[in-house]
């Protein structure tokens, strides 16, 4: 399995606690940067790591700006994205389990090192639970025709 990661420089003290997270759990990644804290545009990652996932070329995305609600949305405009921002443990079970969440996003403003950490492992190790869900994921797909 390979992740692709991206952030901007609100995001990136969450990098490699979050690479951390990809690579204990024996995962490829692809970093798409930033690489420093000096300014730069989220939009620019998030389109990265979510043209990534969309090809296939990762199979699942993380993406890290000041909030994570701005890459969250950068993210979610490209088509076969459902990318999820989340602020603690159970988001980041339920967005897998019953969204089949693609991309995960946080914020290095509100979040911890350890929770990215926690959240990636939780958002990489939990299964989509199908089943019901999968009706609600294809309605969702739907609305990008």
């Amino acid at each position: 399995m390979k992740v692709a990661i991206g952030c901007d420089h609100g995001g990136i003290n969450l990098k490699e606690a979050v690479i951390k997270a990809v690579t204990e759990q024996g995962m490829e990644y692809e970093d798409f940067g930033t690489y420093t804290d000096e300014s730069v545009d989220y939009p620019d990652y998030a389109e990265k790591v979510g043209r990534a996932v969309a090809s296939g070329a990762a199979d699942l995305g993380v993406v890290l700006c000041g909030t994570g609600i701005g890459i969250s949305i950068a993210a979610n405009k490209i088509k076969g994205i459902r990318c999820a921002h989340v602020t603690d443990a159970f988001q980041a079970e339920m967005c897998r389990q019953h969204n089949d969440a693609n991309v995960l996003a946080m914020g290095g403003r509100i979040t911890s090192p350890e929770d990215a950490y926690k959240f990636t492992k939780i958002f990489l190790t939990t299964p989509f639970a199908g089943g019901r869900h999968l009706r609600r994921v294809e309605k969702i797909a739907a609305l990008e025709k």
